[in-house]
């Protein structure tokens, strides 16, 4: 089986650089090339490092909404960057998930942080790189994805 995981397209993330994303992502869904769908959706809380370090407030209230109907589809909860946690672990193991394809927000970050946790990890995934997109523009996306060639290899960015 084989899973689209669709990691933080929430309307705390749209802007004009990644709204374009959601059609393309509901393409995505629509086409159903994928056995299962599920998506992340980041909740950030006062008392966390971003928060404390970053500044950021965003994902705090109703701005963390995911902006894709997830429908009947698996909602991961995280506080991470990275959707690789116990949850999704166990939903790998208990659907027999044997290859995993990622997109969604932020390329730089989550994205990032995801792929190399799956790589380090040892399962099979890949990044949809014309999927994928950063708040910050088509320059963070391009780097990122160049930093992912580099740390999991070219053959798992496509």
């Amino acid at each position: 089986m084989n899973l689209l995981l669709i990691i933080d397209m929430q309307k705390a993330f749209m802007n004009r650089k990644t709204t374009k994303l959601v059609k393309k992502i509901e393409k995505l869904i629509n086409d159903k090339v994928y056995d299962k769908v599920a998506f992340t959706k980041f909740v950030n809380s006062l008392d966390s490092n971003f928060v404390r370090d970053l500044n950021y407030y965003k994902c705090i209230k109703n701005d963390g909404e995911l902006a894709i109907n997830p429908k009947e589809n698996k909602v991961f909860i995280k506080k991470t960057y990275s959707a690789f946690n116990d949850d999704l672990k166990k939903y790998l193991t208990e659907n027999n998930i044997n290859k995993i394809y990622l997109c969604g927000l932020e390329t730089d970050a989550c994205v990032l942080k995801t792929a190399l946790d799956l790589f380090e990890n040892e399962y099979d995934f890949y990044v949809l790189k014309d999927f994928c997109g950063c708040t910050n523009g088509k320059r963070a996306h391009l780097n990122a994805i160049k930093i992912l060639q580099k740390n999991i290899g070219k053959k798992r960015v496509i």
